[in-house]
């Protein structure tokens, strides 16, 4: 039965019932296809592969943050780190590399950050066929705002004395750091969601070493601005990575299908490059 003849069925033939569930019908439809159709092939392996990295990273993150964690809660083991790095980096401080700190915190802080994400989900959803993507961001960078904004009231930990706080006083708890977990969901969850489609490792590995290397250097901001310890940091860093094999599990979940050698090839000659699949 074709969908004019099913509308008629449904409508009893009324042709302006008719019309309006035509309407509704192609709504949902573009609905559908906006968020929902997008889906790529790949070997078997290759599917496979994609879960057991997003187990693995599931793993880690959160076997090392537990580690972190309880070292920061017992005041030991990897704790101690923390106020010699912090006394270093602050006799490193000069000048013009307190002013480069500065911005990059203006720029990744609380008030910046949101309005680069929004804007690139935004552009992203609206430039590319499928919506699936950012949407898929903006889903994983809220689930590690819900996990800061939980875990830091409950664990409370003290910053680093104030008078070492360069930009103003800050008496909100420490652990984890929500501008280091903020940029590195940001920047690995975005990287993966790109580079996931391109079939040359080599530019993957590179853009991955790019946003490892935002996110280190985000990390030393706080620490020498003195607002956050090292472990705060690495705490937020294995959270990202909790948060980056959740987002993989589900793309993996949703767009990926097993399929023929002819399938995966015509997939691989797609255009990459943020999602705009052929029109």
């Amino acid at each position: 039965m074709s969908s004019k003849s099913e509308t008629d069925a449904t409508t009893g033939g009324d042709p302006a019932a008719s019309a309006a569930e035509e309407r509704k019908q192609g709504r949902l439809r573009r609905f559908h296809e906006r968020f929902m159709v997008e889906e790529r092939y790949v070997s078997p392996g290759g599917k496979r592969n994609l879960y057991l990295v997003a187990a693995a990273l599931v793993v880690v993150g959160l076997v090392g943050f537990l580690i972190v964690l309880d070292s920061v809660l017992e005041a030991d083991d990897l704790s101690f780190i923390d106020a010699p790095i912090e006394q270093w980096i602050e006799s490193g401080r000069d000048g013009w590399l307190t002013t480069v700190m500065i911005v990059l915190a203006i720029v990744f802080g609380p008030v910046a950050m949101p309005i680069i994400i929004l804007v690139t989900t935004v552009t992203w959803g609206v430039l590319a066929k499928h919506a699936w993507r950012p949407v898929l961001l903006a889903g994983g960078m809220i689930l590690g705002v819900i996990m800061v904004q939980l875990l830091a009231p409950i664990i409370a930990r003290d910053r680093p004395p104030a008078a070492d706080m360069m930009m103003g006083y800050d008496p909100t708890s420490s652990f984890p750091s929500g501008h280091v977990m903020g940029v590195a969901d940001f920047f690995f969850i975005g990287t993966y969601l790109v580079f996931s489609r391109h079939r040359r490792p080599l530019i993957t590995v590179l853009a991955f070493a790019a946003a490892a290397f935002v996110v280190l250097l985000t990390a030393a901001c706080r620490i020498y601005l003195g607002y956050h310890w090292p472990t705060d940091a690495l705490g937020s860093i294995m959270l990202s990575l909790v948060v980056l094999g959740i987002v993989i599990a589900v793309d993996t979940w949703r767009t990926v299908r097993v399929g023929s050698q002819e399938q995966v090839e015509a997939s691989d000659a797609r255009p990459e490059a943020w999602g705009r699949d052929e029109r």
